[in-house]
């Protein structure tokens, strides 16, 4: 698939999504015209009483907050109301002069295809709820060739010479951060430090909301038991396993429909193309990649302390640090992965690598606008003994 065809896509995406914009308004109008009654008072009597009813509400409203929460949480809430007012009033006077096409552009991005790329890297679980394959468009050799064009291309980027870290937690904190890169990275969330995005609460219900739907994570237990298969086997054993069987068929349960057998046959025949030139311990970056982002996600919710959420990304770092050689191997192993993931799910993965290449090359090298290059602004690690401790 070209960038053509993934433009193609993204403008076919946002047409539809501002087709379902405009319906969405005819529909409210009508209803609206529908159920409003004839005036029985005119407009400016209507207004005041209207007016003088919402200001009795809120006013009872408070009343009960009052009577349920001690005075330092009602400001706390004040305060997280009146940022996010401001937020959004901001908004509105950006986009009141736009046209519908501009408003849904300020909300989403100048690319609907970016979006799309984000929520699916948001959905890298392992349940496989994909797309129909469109055969004529994608061979698995084609994109067998594709993943090694790519892969050469990010070889080809500079990268700093790994540097010693010693014992400095910062440095191995820091590190944990940038492994999550990936994923923040379609998801403009923040490499800055472990949080996300602020703590507003529209933008905690954003999150939440992402990762239940795209990984059915709903509380610590959830994040908890992903994280513990992501860190202790996830695709690195999935891969071992796809290459170790003499045929497809070894891997199966005999539950699987037609798709999901079609699915396992192609990630084993991709394990067999590959598997005298990588080995699983290659795979690394595709699940330490998630397992970071899943850390600093349940972290910003709240599910998981910011302690704990440490210790987990010092694991993966080490993990990181001593499977992979640097940023370049590292999103060479998380395309790797999500190719595999593509395969055995049955769903289009061309432009999806597209996606992640893009990332990682805005993560090594930068924007022209001087966004970017987390990774190009601080060196891999270099490689250490077995059995080193903080």
């Amino acid at each position: 698939m070209d960038i053509n065809e993934i433009m193609n896509r993204a403008k076919a995406a946002q047409a539809q999504a501002l087709a379902s914009l405009h319906e969405t308004e005819e529909k409210a109008e009508a209803l609206a015209s529908a159920s409003s009654p004839e005036p029985a008072a005119p407009p400016e009597e209507a207004a005041a009483r209207e007016a003088e009813q919402m200001a009795a509400n809120a006013q009872r409203q408070v009343e009960i907050l009052g009577q349920v929460f001690d005075g330092q949480t009602m400001a706390q809430m004040a305060a997280n109301e009146e940022q996010l007012q401001q937020m959004m009033e901001q908004r509105v006077a950006e986009a009141a002069s736009a046209s519908t096409e501009a408003v849904m552009n300020q909300l989403f991005g100048e690319d609907m295809g970016v979006l799309a790329a984000a929520l699916e890297t948001l959905a890298m679980n392992d349940d496989c709820e994909g797309e129909d394959l469109d055969e004529e468009e994608e061979t698995d050799d084609a994109l067998y060739t594709l993943l090694d064009e790519t892969m050469a291309r990010l070889e080809a980027l500079p990268e700093p010479a790994p540097v010693e870290y010693g014992r400095d937690p910062a440095l191995w904190g820091r590190f944990g951060i940038l492994l999550s890169g990936i994923v923040s990275t379609l998801n403009d969330h923040s490499l800055d430090g472990l949080d996300v995005e602020e703590h507003i609460p529209v933008l905690e219900q954003q999150v939440l909301s992402m990762v239940r739907r795209s990984w059915g994570i709903d509380g610590r237990g959830g994040l908890l038991e992903t994280l513990r298969y992501l860190s202790q086997g996830g695709y690195t054993e999935r891969y071992r396993f796809y290459c170790e069987a003499e045929t497809p068929e070894e891997l199966m349960t005999g539950d699987e429909d037609e798709d999901d057998r079609e699915g396992v046959v192609r990630a084993w025949a991709f394990a067999q193309h590959y598997k005298e030139r990588y080995s699983p311990a290659f795979m690394a970056g595709w699940d330490v990649g998630r397992a970071a982002m899943l850390a600093r996600w349940g972290s910003y919710l709240g599910w998981i302390t910011p302690e704990e959420a440490q210790g987990i990304l010092w694991d993966l770092a080490q993990r990181a640090a001593q499977d992979l050689g640097g940023w370049r191997e590292f999103a060479q192993s998380y395309l790797f992965g999500g190719l595999m993931w593509k395969l055995l799910c049955n769903s289009p993965a061309a432009g999806y690598l597209g996606y992640l290449a893009d990332a990682a090359t805005t993560l090594l090298v930068g924007k022209a606008d001087g966004s970017g290059g987390q990774w190009r602004d601080f060196a891999w690690p270099a490689r250490r003994r077995l059995g080193f401790t903080l």
